[in-house]
């Protein structure tokens, strides 16, 4: 009888609790094949120390262009992994980008945001209040705060975000959206990023683009028009939306076992940091995972893989390995150290890791202050995860306060 490969992503049983899979293969299989919706197979690695070496591998890169890639998505372009626009930030020329924007996106520039995004958090609460109760976190704090800091980020005017949360999703597919619609919005978004590209470097602002466009324009040509408008649609995307579907996540989860982790927080705000880090490692609901075409004959947890092959690592899986961190499968919001792998590690983690940990610490340390009382409005369980794309949320967030 022909062994039945499993599909993948797995299901959950609710949209805050891990998929039982993910257990199962750290004990049993941590090399386990795995069907993508695409219908390609894909090896899946679901420990820790696998996952983290493999990420920091630098021979191997999440652009999934060769024609042995496998499709991670329903599309026939296979998804953003597939994108050619995936070699720049993927291929030979990635160390030399992210060395430049290194030098622009620096922990300086975001430190001097706070304020703002402190500014931007309480008006959304307060628009959030003058709406009643119950009201949705989700669309009223944790879809706008990240696509407002990220909009001023780039000198791109806010007003378009729900075209830019519609290219996004686009950007992201696995299953929500068929070919032609991400034709569709991958020129619009294209033609919107080219335009907007233009404005900057014919009249420049205070802001990311326009310092990078002064870099097109230099004589040492270190980053090309093309390349910026790659760089400004790849912000743009990753710079709100994996933050925004975060913000849900977190507040539910410290929610969903009030008043044991809200009254702990309010009581001693020194936990807000440690708290943030501890609900990016708990996180049940990331979405995919990352991908790695493997480019040479390798060995992981003493198993062969093959030049070709193309391998899922799972961070959240990997977080809540117990040969990695002790009561793995409990949120301990003062949990030190935490060397957590959401946002990656190596050459390729999270360029915006922290611009995302200062958004989630302000905005925890807001809804503390503002709304003490905050509670959900339905229970965790019932809470809707987001389906359809590369990226974990949850539809809504139900809360009162």
């Amino acid at each position: 009888m022909s062994e039945t490969v499993p599909v993948y992503p797995f299901a959950h049983p609710a949209a805050l609790e891990p998929s039982p899979e993910w257990e199962r293969l750290r004990d049993e299989c941590p090399v386990s094949r795995v069907r993508m919706v695409s219908g390609d197979e894909a090896l899946l690695l679901t420990r820790y120390a696998d996952v983290r070496e493999l990420l920091a591998d630098p021979r191997f890169t999440h652009s999934l262009t060769a024609p042995d890639a496998a499709k991670v998505s329903t599309a026939d372009d296979g998804g953003v992994f597939s994108s050619e626009n995936s070699a720049m930030t993927a291929g030979p020329d990635h160390p030399r980008w992210r060395r430049m924007m290194n030098k622009s996106f620096t922990v300086k520039r975001v430190t001097a945001m706070r304020p703002r995004i402190e500014e931007i958090a309480h008006q959304l609460i307060d628009d959030m209040l003058a709406g009643g109760q119950p009201g949705d976190l989700q669309s009223a704090l944790g879809f706008p705060l990240p696509v407002f800091v990220i909009c001023e980020l780039l000198g791109v005017d806010p007003g378009y975000r729900d075209k830019f949360s519609h290219w996004s999703d686009a950007m992201l597919n696995l299953t929500k959206y068929d070919q032609d619609e991400l034709t569709t919005a991958a020129a619009e978004f294209q033609a919107f990023m080219v335009q907007h590209v233009q404005d900057k470097r014919s009249k420049p602002g205070d802001d990311l683009l326009s310092e990078l466009a002064a870099v097109v324009d230099s004589q040492d040509g270190r980053l090309s028009e093309e390349e910026l408008v790659i760089t400004a649609q790849g912000l743009l995307v990753a710079g709100h939306e994996t933050t925004a579907n975060m913000i849900g996540k977190m507040v539910s989860m410290l929610l969903a076992d009030r008043p044991r982790r809200w009254e702990r927080l309010l009581d001693d705000r020194g936990l807000i940091n440690s708290a943030v880090e501890e609900s990016l490692r708990f996180d049940a609901n990331p979405g995919f995972g990352l991908p790695r075409y493997i480019s040479e004959d390798i060995e992981v947890a003493g198993c062969p893989i093959a030049a070709g092959t193309t391998v899922v690592v799972s961070m959240a899986s990997g977080n809540r390995d117990e040969r990695a961190y002790p009561e793995a499968g409990e949120m301990l919001i003062d949990r030190v150290p935490n060397p957590h792998l959401a946002f990656g590690v190596g050459p390729h983690s999270c360029l915006g890791q922290a611009l995302a940990r200062t958004e989630l610490q302000v905005v925890l340390a807001v809804l503390l202050d503002r709304l003490p009382t905050l509670e959900l409005a339905v229970p965790a369980g019932e809470l809707r995860r987001r389906d359809g794309l590369i990226v974990g949320g949850l539809e809504e967030v139900p809360v009162r306060w």
